[in-house]
């Protein structure tokens, strides 16, 4: 097993993730207690199919979720590195289609579906449970996007979790435009056992296109400023999202049980 901060130039930044080579599939019971016990926001397990191709599932301590950006980074730090896979771009199979992965310097660019939000309506108990106003909520196939006014208002916000949990059963990402990038956000899933996300690579892929239109240009620059902050570039391309960022690595281990 591994261990990466991704989204991230050095260590201690961006969101750590374990990552679990395969030969064959685990039992799902047992890969869902290897993430419970390592307690990160993701762990991606992943098994070759044919060259340059591979099988990738992401597990939060609590569930199994269909996309993942920044395990997917990890994963694709891992093939190169500890893999010492040269042929590039590589494709991972997954829940939510095939993914494509890219290097770009020392870092990866990761092609993921795009995800649109439309306007819905406000659940009951979401202001209470934020402890602000909701005054405009969108959602894409999963996740709630709550626009707000200012960096310093998303900065600001501290849910309650529990609460949270109760209304929001997946996840909902808080952003604004940012004081020095195009756009800012936080990521709150307590439903899946993660309070606050520190990066989100499947959240920019509804606030990649939000803010596209939104800002009427199709590269952004965004930052998620969570405790432990985290960079990216984003691209949208219309029916996919480009992302753009690095991994550091911080633990080799081996897993016993």
């Amino acid at each position: 097993m591994y261990q990466l901060a991704a989204f991230a130039e050095q260590a201690f930044a961006g969101n750590p993730a374990a990552v679990v080579p395969l030969e064959t599939w685990i039992d799902d019971a047992l890969m869902q207690s290897i993430a419970a016990e390592n307690n990160l926001s993701e762990t991606a397990f992943f098994v070759p199919v044919v060259d340059s191709e591979w099988h990738i599932r992401w597990f939060t301590p609590a569930a199994e979720v269909n996309l993942c950006g920044h395990a997917t980074l990890a994963t694709a730090a891992v093939i190169r590195s500890r893999l010492r896979h040269d042929q590039w771009p590589i494709t991972l199979n997954s829940a939510s289609g095939p993914l494509i992965v890219d290097t770009a310097g020392q870092g990866f660019v990761l092609d993921l579906p795009t995800d649109p939000p439309h306007a819905v309506e406000i659940p009951d108990g979401l202001a209470v449970a934020l402890g602000v106003a909701v005054d405009e909520l969108l959602a894409g196939r999963e996740i709630y996007v709550m626009p707000m006014a200012d960096q310093g208002a998303v900065a600001a916000l501290r849910p309650n979790f529990a609460h949270l949990a109760a209304v929001v059963d997946y996840g909902i990402v808080v952003t604004a435009p940012g004081a020095e990038v195009d756009f800012v956000s936080r990521f709150f899933a307590p439903a899946l056992g993660v309070d606050e996300d520190p990066v989100t690579g499947a959240a920019h892929c509804l606030l990649t296109p939000y803010w596209s239109a939104r800002l009427g240009k199709e590269k952004l620059e965004a930052r998620q400023i969570s405790a432990r902050g985290g960079h990216l570039i984003c691209e949208n391309q219309g029916e996919r999202v480009r992302l753009q960022g690095a991994a550091v690595f911080f633990l080799d281990g081996k897993i016993s049980v």
